[in-house]
């Protein structure tokens, strides 16, 4: 229902902006960055440890328990993910004293003063070839038995990243699955371990795999989170405008399917190359730095996915250098942030700091790269006319709709006359139509400024004229 302004008091207008901070500053994802060593020219970790600090990194991956690494993260506040390794998982799911000896030499012995959060139980086992996925749910036990027996269990979690492979179907999203193989002898033992101790799923997810693969039929801007006309997916309705997004919500879809909807997901590893063989189409700089920086972007600005719109998004990117000892493609050793000497490889906000004032990733060479926000996160930049205009992002659901829209006709003081029965912009008669005039007069009518176009995610910028039948939207603008 929508309610109009009346001459408004000071407690009125207290009223109002303490909303407004409410919707300004919605809570955001976090984003951390995966710390791997295969390479012969990497710096000192206490070194690692100074780069991750000056870039606004709290959180960070590891793939084992290198002790120099653990030493160096004592003390510096960053959390940390550690890993069993593969290789150790056969004898941490036939030997439980194996993994009490584990637990102690290489997580009690560190903390608290390393901040391990988690222990990944090793790294897409499904796909390793030394066939060791009958080990991993007994190892990620007796790991967890460890942990309780060091009263560590409520610090720290137990998982293990899978790869989009462990998945039958992914397209369309609504479609995902597991592998019908998978499901009953490691997927449900799984997922009902986790449940049980509180854990979540990690996921490694790369539109780089889908995107280079079929490259004549995804289009490129879908997968670099750049403005494009979306996917719908036949299956629910929903319509996507990210490959990263279709991705998560197809393995969404595959835990609903086996009725794990109550666990959360961490995306483990995602990441574009900035350079790779003839063969890896869109492997470049410029892509991976649109890749990366409009993904933190939009992790950090905050929203879920099409199917779980209220979920938080917790990343990690891959990788924080270039490793060149990685066997395989050329893509393997270039999906760094940093080259082994700290110099980035490109520009790109790693933090919400980060991100005011800076709508634009580049190479180092500093050609710019074309980024358009989607989904109702961040700024867009403003377009070749000078103007901007606010508009309501439908997948964060009705209720959120109406109730932002109710604020902004109201307390927020829009002139929403416009859409009402028989008005000029009446018709469309849907939700999202009348809450983008709405959301976009109240932008309007403030200026412009920096975050009046959010309304907890229900909203956001774009470069050119909304398109809703016959009606126009404002630009009057107000310094």
């Amino acid at each position: 229902m929508l309610c109009f302004p009346q001459n408004q008091s000071m407690a009125t207008i207290s009223y109002f902006l303490l909303i407004l901070s409410i919707f300004v500053f919605a809570d955001g994802g976090s984003i951390g960055i995966n710390y791997g060593r295969i390479a012969d020219n990497l710096p000192s970790p206490v070194n690692v440890v100074q780069l991750l600090k000056s870039q606004g990194l709290d959180r960070v991956k590891l793939y084992d328990t290198e002790p120099t690494v653990l030493k160096a993260l004592a003390g510096s506040g960053i959390k940390v993910i550690v890993a069993l390794p593969n290789e150790l998982l056969n004898s941490a799911a036939l030997q439980q004293n194996f993994a009490y000896t584990w637990v102690q030499k290489n997580i009690a012995a560190y903390y608290p003063s390393t901040q391990i959060q988690a222990i990944a139980v090793g790294n897409e086992v499904f796909v390793d070839p030394n066939n060791t996925t009958q080990f991993l749910v007994p190892a990620m036990r007796n790991v967890q038995a460890a942990l309780v027996k060091y009263n560590l269990d409520s610090a720290i979690k137990v998982s293990s990243p899978i790869a989009l492979s462990a998945l039958q179907s992914s397209y369309p999203s609504s479609a995902g699955s597991f592998k019908t193989e998978l499901v009953e002898p490691v997927i449900k033992p799984m997922m009902d371990f986790l449940r049980q101790t509180g854990s979540y799923l990690m996921v490694n997810v790369y539109p780089f795999f889908a995107y280079t693969a079929n490259a004549d039929v995804i289009s490129l801007d879908y997968a670099l989170f750049r403005e494009n006309s979306g996917v719908v997916d036949s299956g629910n309705g929903l319509r996507y405008v990210s490959l990263f997004e279709a991705q998560i919500d197809a393995v969404f879809a595959a835990m609903s399917a086996l009725k794990y909807n109550d666990l959360k997901m961490v995306v483990s590893e995602t990441g574009w190359p900035s350079k790779g063989d003839e063969s890896e189409t869109g492997s470049n700089e410029a892509n991976a730095a649109a890749y990366n920086g409009n993904l933190v972007r939009r992790v950090l600005t905050g929203g879920g996915t099409p199917l779980r719109p209220q979920a938080t998004l917790d990343v990690f990117l891959f990788a924080l250098f270039n490793e060149n000892q990685k066997t395989g493609p050329t893509s393997e050793r270039n999906y760094g942030l940093f080259y082994p000497d700290e110099q980035k490889v490109y520009n790109i906000p790693l933090t919400t700091e980060g991100l005011k004032g800076n709508n634009q990733s580049t190479p180092v060479n500093g050609s710019k790269i074309q980024e358009t926000p989607v989904s109702g996160n961040g700024n867009a930049s403003t377009s070749s006319s000078g103007k901007t205009w606010c508009v309501a992002n439908g997948k964060v659901g009705e209720k959120k709709l109406q109730a932002a829209i109710d604020y902004a006709c109201g307390e927020g003081g829009a002139d929403c006359r416009q859409i009402q029965p028989g008005a000029t912009c009446y018709d469309p008669n849907t939700l999202e139509a009348h809450a983008s005039f709405a959301f976009n007069s109240f932008y309007q009518k403030n200026g412009r400024r920096s975050g009046t176009c959010d309304f907890q995610g229900a909203a956001y910028v774009v470069t050119q004229p909304p398109n809703y039948g016959k009606c126009e939207f404002s630009t009057e603008y107000s310094d």
